[in-house]
């Protein structure tokens, strides 16, 4: 029974992966797309318009 103890973690660990990487790739695409990618726009654009005039903007 040893080798019962010994595989279960491992196997825990595999299929909660396996769960963590599922969920990722449906996430990726579809209607939560074009949600996620106004909110990048939108962090962009804060940090664009925070940063002072660069020599070369001048």
């Amino acid at each position: 029974m040893d080798y019962v103890s010994a595989l279960l973690p491992p196997a825990v660990m595999a299929v909660l992966f396996i769960g963590v990487i599922r969920v990722i790739v449906k996430t990726q695409g579809g209607a939560n797309k074009t949600k996620e990618d106004a909110a990048v726009d939108a962090a962009l654009a804060r940090v664009e318009g925070a940063q002072p005039p660069t020599k070369a903007d001048a």
